[in-house]
């Protein structure tokens, strides 16, 4: 029976959706639009209810370009390595990287190997930003038209030149191409990548049911940025979660049955070969001969005054990769897992549509969605995470945290790790685990991964502050409801405070040390550890220790002491006063991208009491001096943050950072921040009657 039902869903998507890969006409939108209704609740979120999955993808792209088709068209823009048509010569080196890295050729390459359903959502997509445009001309900025593969090429621009391309693959390499590119695009904005993932299972919930905390740490703004939405259609797909702009679904999140949270690990999944290129930069040596270097033209548009000049650039590459810097003499080749992939839109819209832990795993085994700690409970009562990687094996004789020798065969890789080789726990005994970016094998307080089953090169990380402030958490002798397992989400203890203050009180004040250092030591001493907006030991704590080296000992040259004079010295000088409650200092305000604002005192804010990440509290919130500005505003941190209980009906809360609209005209621009700021959560409706109870205006796409 199960499997007639799916024979007669996709016969019927089929009927509904033109050919894959062909256009909407004209007509063909107008009836897609007409069997797609976007409900807006009274948080002006998304819940898109359609016939078929790519009518639900249909309005959903819609409902973004309504809610900040800024910045979708920008991070098109900025994927198709265009963004010099806009922005002129700052941009022109972030093109050259998506140039050599040829996004938009992977990426429609990519379109062309997609199954049926998910190219049909592709198409659908394509088509709802497409009906925006023809109702809103006068907003684009460069794209009139959009074409079904531009969702592929921004993922693989987020994922692979935004992430290995920058952060994974050039340790210990100076490269201009990449280190610059990567700069004078959104280095401020896309810093802190983090997030928490925790999980309980049915023997610590006191309902029986699990609970799970999704609770990514991402950029405010920027490319990097979330959105919360909600599709359903009459095929049974019925997800909610987050999304980013431009992607044609919420892909972390959960439906009826399941539910997820990734947080980034650093998996080895990128390596830099040093390549033995001739003088007239025509071959490179491999083993005993020598092979051709790949070599291609390409040319980039930059907007100079009212036109544009036409700049060519010239593309070489290796069979491990294109050649993106040179060190020492040497060009160094950039070799990115799983570039011959159909990339990570198919497994995601398959673990969307899992409804049990085995269809779960088989929707990730192909390891297409290429990095991050999976943390995964469902209504079965299981729970389960991953160490989720397309991971190369390699040879543990080579040093692979440096660059390589291509020349030598022996460095080359011999596939992938399948999905059984990667760390991984299933039901565990204590009920509980919690990743935070941290190592796979201190998941939970017993019955750990093993680490010495696993090859050196495949787990990175160590430990981190907000993994053991989670851990201490967890670990409690206590069953969770789910209201305590709501406002742990937006726990303020700064665990670090602990070490640090202990350090701090034992050497004490310097013998002339003034009444302010007195007094603010005092006010340490009484602090609770627990940040608050009233809080003035908040201040100083959070002020010393970011003059304060990670390891330190009474012998450093920046001692706690020191960093505690320096810290009131920095306070009176921007305040006039030492004595600064928190949230004087640390404030949420959303900027209009659109426009470029700038943060400023003088616009209103949000007085918040979340903290850095190395300060231990699970409440994280990443803020930096505005220039010329007295006050620290947050840039990246908690974004969207929900908590769910896996119960007969699903339950679940959601907030996210700002809002559900780009558009400062709208009430939806931060009618979420006050909220956010208190740690308190919006209702997250999600079944249909509690959608159509709730939604304040229900329309048709286009209407």
């Amino acid at each position: 029976m199960q499997k007639r039902r799916s024979v007669i869903a996709l016969t019927a998507a089929m009927l509904l959706a033109p050919v894959a890969g062909q256009a909407y006409a004209q007509g063909d939108t107008a009836k897609l639009a007409a069997s797609v209704t976007i409900h807006r609740d009274e948080y002006g979120v998304p819940h898109v209810i359609a016939r078929t999955d790519a009518g639900a993808a249909f309005g959903f792209a819609y409902a973004q370009a309504e809610d900040n088709f800024w910045r979708v068209e920008e991070n098109y823009i900025r994927a198709l390595g265009r963004a010099s048509e806009v922005y002129g010569d700052t941009a022109f080196k972030g093109d050259v990287l998506n140039r050599t890295l040829d996004i938009s050729t992977l990426a429609r390459r990519d379109y062309s190997r997609l199954d049926v359903r998910t190219r049909a959502l592709c198409d659908a997509f394509a088509a709802g930003l497409n009906l925006y445009i023809t109702r809103h001309r006068s907003e684009p900025r460069l794209l009139q038209h959009v074409e079904p593969w531009y969702p592929l090429a921004f993922i693989r621009y987020l994922y692979y030149q935004n992430g290995f391309a920058n952060d994974r693959a050039l340790s210990g390499a100076t490269s201009a191409i990449v280190r610059t590119a990567y700069e004078s695009s959104e280095r401020d904005e896309a810093r802190n990548f983090g997030s928490n993932g925790w999980v309980v299972g049915p023997s610590r919930s006191v309902s029986g049911h699990p609970l799970l905390l999704i609770n990514p740490h991402l950029p405010f703004f920027g490319t990097g940025q979330v959105y919360e939405g909600h599709v359903i259609s009459d095929e049974g797909w019925n997800f909610t979660g987050y999304s980013r702009f431009g992607f044609p679904l919420p892909y972390v999140g959960h439906n009826a049955d399941l539910g997820w949270v990734s947080t980034d690990n650093a998996a080895d999944m990128a390596d830099v070969y040093t390549e033995d290129v001739d003088s007239s930069g025509t071959s490179y040596r491999y083993g005993s001969k020598r092979r051709r270097i790949i070599e291609r033209a390409d040319s980039i548009r930059i907007a100079v005054g009212s036109g544009f000049e036409v700049r060519r650039i010239k593309v070489r590459s290796t069979h491990h990769g294109p050649i993106v810097a040179m060190i020492g003499g040497r060009s160094l080749a950039l070799r990115m897992a799983k570039t011959e992939s159909s990339g990570w839109l198919p497994e995601w819209y398959a673990m969307t549509r899992a409804r049990t832990l085995v269809e779960f795993k088989r929707a990730m085994a192909p390891l297409d969605m290429l990095f991050g700690n999976v943390m995964y409970a469902d209504r079965a009562g299981n729970t389960f995470y991953i160490y989720n990687g397309a991971v190369p094996r390699r040879d543990e004789r080579f040093d692979w945290t440096k660059p390589v020798d291509g020349g030598n065969p022996a460095t080359e890789w011999s596939g992938y790790h399948s999905m059984n080789e990667l760390p991984q726990l299933t039901n565990p005994a204590t009920g509980w685990m919690q990743n935070c970016n941290t190592t796979p094998f201190l998941l939970t307080s017993s019955g750990n991964p093993d680490s010495s089953k696993y090859p050196s090169y495949m787990v990175r990380e160590g430990d981190n502050p907000r993994g053991r402030a989670s851990r201490a958490l967890l670990a409690q002798p206590k069953q969770f409801t789910f209201e305590e397992w709501s406002h742990l989400a937006f726990d303020t203890r700064a665990f670090s405070a602990d070490s640090m203050l202990a350090l701090l009180f034992r050497i004490g004040l310097a013998p002339n040390a003034s009444a302010a250092e007195s007094g603010a030591l005092d006010e340490m001493r009484r602090w609770d550890r627990r940040a608050t907006v009233h809080s003035v030991a908040t201040t100083l704590y959070a002020t010393t220790r970011e003059l304060i080296p990670q390891r330190v000992t009474a012998t450093d040259s920046v001692t706690p002491r020191t960093a505690l004079r320096l810290a009131i010295n920095s306070l009176v000088q921007r305040f006039g006063t030492w004595q600064v409650p928190w949230g004087d200092v640390n404030r949420l305000q959303r900027r209009d991208e659109a426009r470029n604002e700038p943060f400023n005192d003088e616009r209103p804010s949000v007085a918040v009491p979340g903290m850095n990440g190395a300060d231990g509290a699970i409440f994280t919130f990443y803020a930096r001096r505005a220039p010329d500005q007295q006050r620290n505003y947050g840039t990246s941190g908690a974004t969207y943050v929900s908590v769910v209980e896996f119960a007969p009906e699903v339950r679940a809360r959601s907030i996210h950072v700002f809002g559900a609209s780009g558009d400062p005209r709208s009430a939806h621009f931060a009618d979420q921040s006050p909220l956010y700021a208190g740690g308190e959560f919006k209702p997250a409706w999600f079944t249909r009657r509690e959608v159509l109870a709730h939604a304040t205006r229900s329309y048709h796409p286009g209407s």
